[in-house]
């Protein structure tokens, strides 16, 4: 009974954000193409095929609003939407993933330049949800992305992907915590999530819609 009435009330604090007119405005391969910064800001962020595109689809209620694909690496810029009423409440920004992808080592260096330099500038850039595949423990590369954030001092939040797929998330939460708790930007509370079984997606939008109000 204490577990429904939880998700309850996750449900109704977050939800009304994502109810709102969500549509994609603007791909950006360049800083001086950004879009005005008066707007809070919200980016996913993640290694290459760890879900991020089927995330925000379930988060954002809509199947198609982010492209999904079987091939790693096909976002390839900063991805905006914006997310408005009678004007625009808040901008999401998928950004391009990090790790493998099917491209020259040109453009995916030019890709990881772009993401550095859009965390380093932005300064309407309330949190970076970083995600992490749930049957996978932080790896390499991820910790640089982290070294990256705490050194400009952005805030950032794990967020479990994928949970559908091992027996015990809960344990994997306790342990990426742990791993990364000591850290200087980190927002310390793991989200674990499923977009195959939409479990906890209400609680990311409960997430999302507290840090803009």
């Amino acid at each position: 009974m204490n577990n429904q009435k939880n998700t309850e009330n996750v449900s109704s604090s977050g939800e009304w954000l994502f109810n709102q007119k969500i549509t994609f405005t603007l791909g950006v391969t360049k800083m001086e193409s950004l879009p005005e910064d008066s707007i809070p800001e919200i980016a996913f962020f993640g290694r290459s095929n760890v879900g991020k595109s089927s995330l925000l689809n379930a988060i954002t209620n809509q199947n198609k609003l982010a492209h999904t694909s079987k091939n790693p690496g096909r976002t390839r810029e900063l991805n905006f939407f914006s997310v408005s009423k009678d004007s625009k409440i808040l901008n999401i920004v998928d950004m391009p993933g990090y790790g493998y992808a099917k491209a020259s080592k040109e453009k995916i260096k030019q890709w990881t330049l772009l993401s550095d330099d859009y965390i380093k500038n932005r300064n309407n850039l309330r949190r970076v949800f970083l995600l992490v595949d749930s049957r996978r423990n932080i790896m390499p590369i991820d910790n640089e992305i982290m070294d990256t954030l705490d050194n400009y001092a952005v805030s950032y939040q794990i967020v479990l992907t994928k949970s559908d797929k091992i027996l015990e998330v809960e344990n994997q939460s306790e342990l990426v915590l742990k791993e990364v708790e000591k850290r200087k930007a980190i927002y310390p509370k793991i989200l674990i999530t499923s977009s195959k079984s939409n479990y906890g997606i209400q609680e990311i939008k409960q997430e999302i819609a507290n840090i803009i109000e």
